[in-house]
């Protein structure tokens, strides 16, 4: 899969576009950018389609290129895979316990 990303603001989410192999274009809100391993990687969620209904969430890779431009690679082995997963989860935890953390701090 080949991507090509298009940075784009739209409310409170950046968004890129993805050019996939079969041609089709998807749009996706870039939820964190997070270390796993030796590694960078992007979670992204999809805005439009099939996966956007079934609330499915894109891992890849993620480097910068000589130009700072973004790069994504497809995760190619279940171990990686795993490694990421599990990463992400931990993320949304933290991204969780930060949202109810500044709840508290905007009540007080």
């Amino acid at each position: 899969m080949s991507e090509d990303i298009n940075n784009q603001d739209t409310n409170e989410y950046s968004t890129v576009t993805l050019s996939l192999d079969d041609g089709t274009e998807c749009e996706c809100a870039i939820i964190r950018i997070f270390p796993a391993g030796d590694n960078n990687y992007i979670a992204l969620l999809p805005l439009e389609g099939e996966a956007a209904d079934n609330d499915e969430v894109f891992l890849y890779r993620y480097t910068q290129d000589d130009n700072d431009e973004p790069v994504l690679e497809n995760i190619e082995s279940d171990e990686e895979y795993e490694i990421v997963s599990e990463a992400f989860d931990e993320e949304l935890d933290a991204m969780e316990y930060e949202e109810l953390y500044s709840q508290e701090d905007e009540e007080e």
